[in-house]
């Protein structure tokens, strides 16, 4: 047997010593999280040895699945360059107004049924109307009686009344995505700013909601962007960080580029892990595309997945996804269970993480 290198006991050492400062609760600088993101790929296992001891003290084995239901399609009159549902896209792709009551209730029942915690209700718009917003304040309190669900609602830009309105009416949480850094922000989106971003997130946050907001990785960005968004989400205290890779669909200002490999996502689910400990990550859209047969591994960094499709794309079987959560000796939080582990409770279950 080969004894390991001087090299690569240095950064096993390295990963390790990110976790155990974390772990005592100090904070991973700019230039760490950049490090964590230009580790060789040879190192990629180490690295999410490390992510993992942070992922289990917060979390244990515990996975959080959501349920994605697009709740209006298309008829964005937003420029995103990512998204199939902006005004510049020719992608072919359902569009509809928003869904009435039966569909909402019956995607609530879907959620359920598939072990979901939280239903997540989007549409597309630079913000709600007064008609979508009375809809929600309508079907949530139903929804939130019949299936015991938390609910995530992605209505675009809100203003600090439209907030209220929102928690009022019994929404848990709002998602509204920052998307990359504040510096690059400018080459995916002219219609609206980061700081536009920014302020719905501070009046949802004022109301007295949960935050959900994360990002979308492969969009030409550079590894500082994507630190600064990991950054930012930090200060804001984000309680959940959905991570995208980019599907570029045909139609989208960005088909054509695929740059991610694995590793690369598997480094950059370790780096948001270790920039914010204790919240919950989420692998989110383009997992199966960009990680392949190395999803399982995502787990040991990520606490959360979406469960069946996402909003103009389809994802695996849920069945597969019960199946790879098994197979890894996780568990699935249930909804009743959800409401009484927060991030900062530690948690307590053991099983080994990947080693080389």
């Amino acid at each position: 047997m080969t004894s390991p290198t001087a090299t690569e006991t240095n950064s096993t050492t390295r990963w390790q010593a990110f976790a155990t400062r974390v772990l005592a609760g100090e904070e991973l600088s700019a230039d760490e999280a950049i490090e964590v993101l230009a580790a060789p790929d040879v190192e990629v296992l180490d690295l999410l040895h490390a992510a993992y001891r942070v992922r289990h003290h917060y979390f244990g084995q515990r996975v959080q699945l959501y349920f994605l239901m697009n709740a209006k399609s298309g008829l964005c009159p937003e420029d995103c360059s990512y998204c199939s549902q902006s005004k510049d896209s020719t992608a072919e792709i359902p569009r509809y107004n928003l869904l009435n009551r039966t569909d909402l209730l019956a995607g609530a029942k879907a959620a359920a049924e598939r072990k979901a915690k939280t239903y997540c209700m989007v549409i597309s718009a630079r913000g709600p109307s007064e008609r979508e917003i009375a809809a929600v304040e309508q079907i949530v309190p139903e929804i939130k009686e019949q299936y015991n669900l938390d609910i995530c609602a992605c209505l675009g830009l809100l203003t600090p009344e439209q907030a209220a309105r929102l928690r009022a009416c019994g929404v848990d949480r709002v998602n509204h995505n920052l998307n990359t850094g504040g510096d690059f922000y400018d080459e995916i989106c002219t219609t609206h700013t980061y700081q536009d971003r920014l302020d719905t997130l501070h009046a949802v946050r004022d109301a007295g909601m949960e935050l959900c907001s994360g990002g979308i990785i492969g969009m030409g960005e550079s590894p500082s962007d994507i630190v600064d968004m990991a950054l930012d989400l930090r200060e804001l205290k984000v309680e959940s960080i959905p991570v995208n890779f980019l599907n570029a669909i045909e139609g989208t200002a960005l088909v054509g580029r695929n740059e991610l490999t694995p590793n690369d996502c598997l480094k950059t689910l370790a780096m948001f892990r270790l920039v914010n400990p204790d919240r919950e990550i989420r692998i989110a859209g383009g997992r199966e595309l960009h990680l392949r047969s190395l999803q399982p591994l995502g787990l040991y960094a990520a606490n959360s997945i979406f469960v069946g499709d996402y909003l103009t794309t389809k994802g695996q079987l849920p069945e597969a996804d019960y199946a790879m959560i098994r197979d890894l000796g996780f568990e699935v939080v249930e909804s009743t269970e959800a409401a009484a582990t927060s991030p900062s409770q530690p948690a307590t279950r053991s099983k080994a993480p990947p080693a080389k």
